[in-house]
């Protein structure tokens, strides 16, 4: 059976499913009844400063799919309002308690060195495993200089990452906001302060809907409202994104990552972990579904790493980075085209509007002798865009076939389409990941560097 445990940044746990610092991760009871459900660790509700803070009501708030289902979950709750001399202690206890499994402690304070170097030692005494700085928070701190207001300039990122590499011994992992427009930008940052890790992705502004009949954004607070952090499956993609960028800049690409961002079941977990995560955390999930959802997911991630012969995470961990790679080393004569499993056809029509209305108009339709129709793709029309196969509502009906073109491999760098093309011999095979951007170089060069070319001295 595939081995679970992992070690990350030297912080060893039993399985690589951590609970994020939110709700569930506010206090010894919460912790305590994750731990006996199976959690590998938890990353401790971030503390600050006393006097705590205090939150409003309400504070929650959701997007939603059909059924009621969510899809994504909205909140303005700000860090712990406990005491941090409450929560202290409850640290201590249950990591005396539960010495086998990781435990993190989030934090966030004023861009002042004195509070960091103040809060250090008192966290380090508790026998914690590690730090996560968040810089991610995008509603309330801010408004203070913390949270996202940090996250999102870089010199203050490697600045605070800097102070507490030298108040304390545990390993500092930053937490970064998706709220930015280059995330390699504050990871590349917190690794020239001495960053043992990066976490990712924390929540994202938004606001889920309004009460058309108050003329009022949830959640309501009095009559009034305002953005908060979006999480849940519906950011994983986001996440997902902004994971491999790190694993896949020159300049970070060894540094541990752990990841969050709509995690719900072990194949999110397994997604996140082959682009670049050590670990992952969940939050959403469990606030819906409970902590019990821990003993599927390690079950589901077992059974496909045995499946696969994978022995442990790390044999698959930031496997699909290489296969990730910039929109202009793909390979432009690759082709695909869609084919219907009529078999499988329900007849519902549903690429055909699709294709028609939407896109190449590459699928035909057929009114059958006893008035069924029949739908087939129209080869020498369809461009391979995908869909069709998407809006099907049967799995496995409609499959996208890889055509032999006969032509080499050639990217847009390459293509003599390209006004820009550069002048360079056609290579066998794509580029991995790292191509197309310099170490050293600041994220954003690949993008200025020929329009600064083309600015007058």
């Amino acid at each position: 059976m595939a081995d679970l445990s992992i070690e990350f940044c030297g912080i060893k746990a039993p399985n690589p499913f951590w609970l994020a610092s939110a709700p569930p991760t506010d206090k010894a009871y919460n912790v305590v009844r994750a731990f006996e459900a199976g959690w590998g660790g938890v990353v401790w509700k971030t503390l600050g400063e006393d006097p705590p803070a205090v939150n409003v009501s309400s504070r929650y708030s959701a997007h939603y799919g059909k059924n009621r289902e969510v899809i994504g979950f909205n909140n303005i709750e700000l860090i712990t309002d406990r005491s941090l001399e409450t929560n202290l202690r409850e640290i201590a206890a249950v990591k005396k308690a539960w010495p086998d499994r990781a435990m993190i402690v989030s934090l966030m304070l004023p861009c002042e060195e004195a509070p960091w170097a103040a809060i250090l030692p008192l966290v380090e005494a508790t026998g914690a495993d590690g730090i996560e700085l968040n810089f991610g928070c995008p509603h309330g701190m801010p408004e203070r200089g913390m949270g996202a207001a940090v996250g999102q300039v870089p010199e203050y990122v490697e600045m605070v990452t800097r102070w507490c590499k030298q108040h304390t011994r545990l390993p500092v992992i930053v937490k970064l906001t998706p709220n930015i427009t280059d995330v390699r930008a504050p990871a590349r940052a917190a690794l020239a302060g001495g960053a043992d890790a990066v976490s990712l992705i924390n929540t994202v502004n938004s606001i889920t809907h309004l009460d058309l009949d108050r003329m009022v954004a949830y959640p309501v607070v009095s009559g009034a409202s305002t953005h908060g952090g979006y999480c849940g499956s519906a950011v994983k993609p986001i996440a997902l994104n902004m994971v491999a960028e790190i694993a896949r800049d020159p300049v970070t690409a060894g540094l541990p990552i752990s990841g969050i961002g709509g995690i719900g079941n072990w194949r999110d977990a397994a997604e996140f972990i082959a682009l670049g995560a050590g670990c992952v955390q969940v939050c959403t999930a469990a606030m819906l579904h409970g902590f019990r959802i821990v003993d599927e997911m390690k079950d589901g991630l077992s059974r496909w790493m045995d499946s696969k012969g994978y022995a442990n995470v790390d044999a698959f961990s930031r496997k699909a980075v290489p296969n990730t790679t910039d929109w202009k080393y793909l390979d432009m004569n690759y082709q695909v085209i869609a084919h219907i499993d009529q078999d499988k056809c329900i007849g519902c029509g549903k690429c055909f509007v699709a294709c028609e209305d939407t896109s190449h108009q590459a699928i035909a339709r057929q009114v059958l002798e006893n008035g069924g129709r029949r739908y087939e793709v129209i080869e020498a029309e369809c461009v391979g865009c995908n869909l069709c196969e998407i809006t099907c509502p049967v799995e496995g009906c409609i499959a996208m076939v890889p055509q032999q073109t006969g032509k080499p491999y050639m990217n847009w760098t390459q293509d003599p389409r390209n006004p820009r093309a550069e002048s360079r011999p056609t290579v066998d095979a794509a580029p991995t990941a790292a191509v197309g951007m310099e170490a050293g170089a600041p994220p954003e060069a690949p993008i200025l560097a020929p329009l600064a070319a083309a600015l007058p001295a």
